[in-house]
């Protein structure tokens, strides 16, 4: 069985795989204060329940942009599993092509997204997302990562709302439903959802555009949005055309299987 850590600043999301079927999902809140033996133990539990065995893993993949946490699995890796990891950095097969000025600088999860999308919708195509930024990828039809933009993600603008005023309350992000709102709850929230769904409509339309004139005017741009609250996003737009959650574990499996000799 092959074990997939995609570890963002927010959340950590962890697979497990069998084959080329993913048996189960976890997500839980990155804590960067978590030792080695607390992962490990977490994992424990975590395969105790769902009857899983730890000796039957035979490879781990970790994803992360939160390099403190990164010895932290190798740790976890080496005591509880006698593997040592397979890390997403620079320098790993991917099947991409890395248009980036310095491809070290882009995030392990837009490349682990990119690899997934391009594997399972073809290019070109633009991947979004939603995470604690929220971020905009594109990738052409000859399997080039382009690059992309990087915005502010819904919990991130929440949050600077709170903390920047004086008077404004921390709110929950839901949808309220309209604009017109009569309380300063709801007004917040319309604000940083249709104000994200605005973002994102007029993102991919520029970032369309750019992508016509670099593969042609006749290759139509898939859209993927992945990330927690991609489903809510999604809702109220039209640009998207699938919502795939599980894209980066689906990635990290993709990359094993190019590296795992």
């Amino acid at each position: 069985m092959l074990l997939g850590f995609d570890v963002g600043n927010t959340n950590t999301v962890i697979g497990i795989f069998s084959g080329d079927k993913m048996l189960n999902n976890w997500r839980i809140e990155t804590d960067m204060n978590k030792s080695a033996d607390e992962f490990g133990m977490l994992i424990n539990q975590l395969f105790t329940y769902e009857g899983l065995r730890m000796n039957d893993v035979d490879d781990i993949i970790i994803s992360t942009v939160v390099p403190s946490i990164l010895f932290t699995l190798q740790h976890m890796s080496q005591k509880y599993f006698g593997k040592r990891a397979i890390v997403v950095e620079s320098g790993i097969k991917t099947g991409l092509i890395v248009r980036y000025d310095n491809p070290s600088q882009v995030g392990a999860d837009r490349i682990v997204n990119a690899v997934a999308a391009f594997a399972k919708y073809g290019g070109p195509l633009i991947i979004i997302d939603f995470g604690t930024a929220t971020t905009f990828c594109a990738v052409s039809d000859k399997a080039e990562y382009l690059g992309g933009t990087i915005a502010p993600g819904l919990i991130i603008s929440s949050e600077a709302l709170f903390e920047k005023t004086s008077k404004l309350p921390k709110v929950e992000i839901e949808d309220p439903g309209k604009v017109i709102c009569k309380n300063t709850q709801e007004s917040m929230q319309s604000g940083l959802v249709y104000g994200h769904m605005g973002m994102c409509d007029y993102i991919v339309s520029l970032m369309k555009k750019e992508l016509a004139d670099y593969c042609g005017q006749d290759k139509k741009v898939t859209v993927v949005a992945t990330g927690g609250l991609s489903t809510m996003i999604d809702s109220g737009i039209d640009c998207i055309d699938h919502v795939d959650k599980l894209l980066t574990l689906e990635g990290l499996k993709i990359i094993y299987e190019k590296n795992k000799k």
